[in-house]
């Protein structure tokens, strides 16, 4: 198992929260918004926070590489010699950080060998930190209170409580959802939704559309410390940086694995 996690958690989770207060001093402010090459949107607060957690990252022990959405166009031939490397979403949920409704987050993740062993997701609004270590299980600290274990549900509930995303909830999903029968729906953006799963306010997130690995990584790391699971639609885990392409297959979140969510 990888050793290094204990020293590295408590600089991470710092780094989050710094990150979050650089993009909360752009969000109380105007700010300009620019579209990237896929039309998905571009502020300060993106550039800001990659900055800092990029800067901080290259400090810690170990100085492993980092590939951030900001920085992304390092190729596959470079990326597939890093057995160990950080994986950072500097604010994931741009589109609710525009629409100002706090549902977005800070996710840093360290990926060893194809898998997050360490994952970070801060949420800046609400001073909320899931964080968790392979090793250490998954904790929730709301402010700079105690830091409190979390677990999923199981059994998951009866009417089970999906999590959908506030601007991705694809034709797929909605008809997997017809599928799935009786059920309640809570609506939340960015990584926040894995977090629902892995705290067990939520027993299920069917993500069938498109995603990138920084978009998952910190969070399926919480999840899976929380006794949840991270599937594709072939029942295996989600993995890491093993092709060009860094985008995701479709996925499923849960925390009740006596249940065929798949099917």
């Amino acid at each position: 198992m990888f050793e290094n996690l204990s020293v590295l958690l408590e600089p991470t989770i710092n780094l989050a929260i710094e990150a979050g207060e650089k993009i909360l001093a752009i969000y109380s402010a105007d700010f300009q918004v620019d579209y990237k090459a896929d039309n998905s949107p571009l502020t300060a607060a993106d550039l800001a926070a990659h900055e800092c957690i990029s800067r901080g990252l290259i400090n810690l022990p170990g100085a492993y590489p980092v590939l951030s959405e900001e920085s992304a166009e390092i190729p596959f031939e470079q990326r597939n010699l890093w057995e160990t490397y950080w994986l950072i979403d500097p604010l994931d949920g741009t589109k609710e950080f525009v629409k100002r409704n706090g549902e977005f987050t800070v996710n840093i993740a360290l990926i060893h060998q194809h898998k997050p062993v360490l994952g970070v997701v801060y949420a800046p609004v609400t001073e909320v930190c899931y964080y968790a270590t392979a090793e250490t299980g998954a904790y929730k600290m709301e402010g700079r209170g105690e830091a409190k274990r979390i677990s999923v549900r199981t059994p998951a509930a009866e009417i089970p409580v999906v999590v959908g995303s506030r601007s991705h909830l694809t034709p797929e999903v909605k008809q997997y959802l017809s599928r799935l029968g009786n059920h309640e729906m809570k609506s939340v953006g960015s990584s926040l939704k894995f977090c629902l799963v892995a705290e067990g306010d939520a027993d299920l997130y069917p993500r069938l559309g498109p995603t990138s690995e920084w978009d998952t990584a910190a969070a399926q790391c919480v999840v899976e410390a929380a006794g949840g699971r991270v599937i594709d639609l072939n029942g295996q885990a989600l993995r890491y940086n093993t092709k060009p392409s860094l985008l995701n297959p479709y996925f499923l979140v849960f925390g009740d694995n006596s249940r065929d969510w798949l099917s």
